[in-house]
């Protein structure tokens, strides 16, 4: 069977992709993702999809990246297939979000990928991870002590990390690396190598180029195929007692908690942390199950805790109980006017060209702003004050902790924490906070074609002496 057939037996027998859909195919320009392209391109056809390829230059290997990017889309014009891209320094991310550089890509090509496909009208993203890249993830889990789920590896289909409407499909996932190569040689597709995949300081590399081969060749020579097989055994089994813990959890008349079996009991105390947003480990899961009423350390001073019926409390942070919360919302602007509730405030906007009484100086009201529209984007993230944040507003030259800024304004720590923070979607640069000025980097210049207007009111039940207010210039 050629890989082409295969793939559409896949995509038939899993349904990943329905006839007539839209499609944003994720494109590196490596062979993965080029093979992937071709088949697609060459069943789209026959399905009635419409295809746009997507691609992101993490700008991490100069003009190579650039020229990654140039051989893309010549790739989609050849093809008549729409393009789209965009770039990002993901070291800069990476430095400032503390991930390691691979999370701080793939956490920037999802924000990427979820916007294309929304701008697009795609609900499905087309990713060419294959085999081999499952048998490396189950390697690089195991060696860092995952569990079950971990260990259950990636799915045929899943939700978008960065919105949940978009499915991430992967045809490829039983295709191994060799049989996408003799693809490749068979139809000339051409390729690009990207030195980094063989960097020796890059884990996934190290296990690629040196585990795996080792094994196969002194220890198991199908070691690609029995790490398949664990990961489908794994994630039943890692399945099954996850859905046993989500029943007990919503049980009104519970079994007791020390009755539950052991693999239960650890999903249950995993689940809570989580909800938590709490420290998952391992370590951290057995010191609760075994030592109920005890208060443990998670991570950056939480601490968490259990009683005799299973039920976890934590505490975030600072002395006197108070507690970060650590919820957010994504939120699309693309509306010209809209209304969104969160965190109990009700926010409403309104987006318009700009005119000539923006020109004259504007005096913030409470409950009131103006940005550049275009300067804040499409999309954003409402979220609370986290521990860390900082934020330059307007008249400011450079940023400050928000937490010296909410000091000056004399809100009390008991408010701060239901207080409202408006970023972009990785939820970075703010635009703007509730109780302060807006961020400098966003307010209405003689260059502003576009404006945002900015109404929030909090619901007087959720509101205590939390109120929109302005600070005086520094």
């Amino acid at each position: 069977m050629n890989l082409v057939t295969h793939v559409e037996r896949t995509l038939g027998s899993r349904k990943l992709l329905r006839d007539g859909q839209s499609v944003l195919v994720a494109v590196s320009g490596g062979v993965d993702s080029m093979v992937l392209l071709d088949v697609l391109h060459r069943l789209a056809p026959k399905h009635g999809w419409k295809l746009t390829v997507a691609h992101f230059n993490h700008l991490l290997r100069g003009r190579a990246s650039d020229g990654d990017e140039k051989f893309v889309k010549a790739a989609a014009a050849e093809r008549g297939l729409p393009f789209v891209s965009d770039r990002r320094n993901v070291r800069a991310r990476q430095r400032m979000s503390k991930l390691s550089l691979e999370m701080a890509a793939r956490e920037v090509r999802h924000v990427f990928l979820a916007r294309e496909a929304r701008s697009s009208g795609c609900a499905a993203i087309a990713l060419a991870h294959h085999a081999d890249d499952q048998a490396e993830l189950f390697l690089i889990r195991l060696l860092r002590g995952a569990g079950g789920q971990g260990l259950g590896g990636m799915k045929w289909s899943s939700p978008s990390p960065m919105r949940e409407r978009n499915r991430l499909v992967r045809p490829l996932l039983d295709v191994r690396k060799a049989d996408l190569l003799t693809h490749a040689r068979r139809n000339h597709i051409r390729f690009r190598e990207d030195a980094s995949n063989r960097s020796p300081d890059i884990l996934r590399n190290r296990i690629r180029h040196e585990l795996l081969p080792l094994l196969a060749r002194k220890y198991q020579p199908s070691v690609v195929n029995v790490a398949l097989r664990a990961m489908d055994i794994t994630e039943a089994e890692a399945e099954f007692v996850m859905s046993a813990a989500q029943r007990w959890l919503l049980a009104r008349r519970r079994p007791r908690f020390d009755r539950l079996h052991v693999a239960v009991q650890r999903q249950v105390l995993r689940t809570q942390l989580a909800d938590a947003s709490a420290s998952t480990e391992f370590h951290i899961v057995e010191k609760l199950r075994l030592n109920p009423g005890k208060a443990f350390t998670a991570e950056r001073g939480v601490r968490v805790w259990r009683d005799e019926n299973g039920t976890v409390a934590s505490r975030h942070g600072e002395p006197g109980g108070l507690t970060f919360k650590f919820s957010g919302a994504p939120l699309d602007l693309k509306p010209r006017r809209g209304e969104r509730q969160f965190g109990g405030v009700r926010i409403t906007w309104l987006r318009r060209p700009r005119n000539a009484s923006d020109a004259r100086r504007f005096r913030p009201a409470p409950g009131f702003e103006r940005f550049d529209a275009d300067k804040v984007g499409r999309f954003i993230r409402l979220r609370h004050w986290q521990p860390g944040d900082r934020f330059q507003p307007i008249g400011m030259d450079r940023d400050v902790k928000l937490q010296d800024l909410f000091t000056n304004a004399k809100i009390p720590a008991e408010e701060r924490r239901g207080l409202i923070v408006a970023a972009d979607l990785l939820g970075e640069r703010s635009f703007w906070v509730e109780g302060l000025r807006i961020g400098e980097s966003f307010k209405v210049t003689p260059r502003t074609k576009r404006v945002l207007e900015w109404r929030w009111e909090r619901a007087p039940a959720a509101s205590g002496s939390v109120r929109p207010t302005v600070p005086p210039a520094p």
